[in-house]
């Protein structure tokens, strides 16, 4: 199956809460609850010749134990990894959660 760019959909506000809840409950949970990524770093990866969408690798710090990461790559419609951009640098969250909500209390 190809990719088109119209892989995923929008959830529902309580979905997600959900989601994100089990999350905090589970033994996935390594301590960081969320990365941020400005526009900028991911306009760059979706404007690549060939981009449909962006694959995203969990991950950990190498030399951090147990930090968690995530790395970013453009995927073009045959499914593959683009791998001229490769993208991390993201912000944790906590310490860069912003106001308490739903996802993330």
């Amino acid at each position: 199956m190809a990719f088109n760019g119209k892989e995923g959909g929008a959830i529902s506000l309580t979905d997600g809460a959900a989601m994100t809840s089990a999350y905090r409950g589970s033994s996935l949970n390594g301590g960081t609850l969320g990365q941020f990524l400005g526009k900028d770093i991911l306009e760059q990866l979706l404007a690549q010749e060939s981009a449909v969408g962006i694959r995203i690798y969990y991950a950990a710090d190498p030399n951090e134990d147990s930090v968690q990461k995530v790395v970013l790559v453009a995927a073009d419609a045959e499914e593959n990894d683009m791998l001229d951009l490769v993208v991390d640098l993201a912000f944790p969250c906590p310490s860069k959660c912003g106001a308490s909500n739903p996802l993330n209390s």
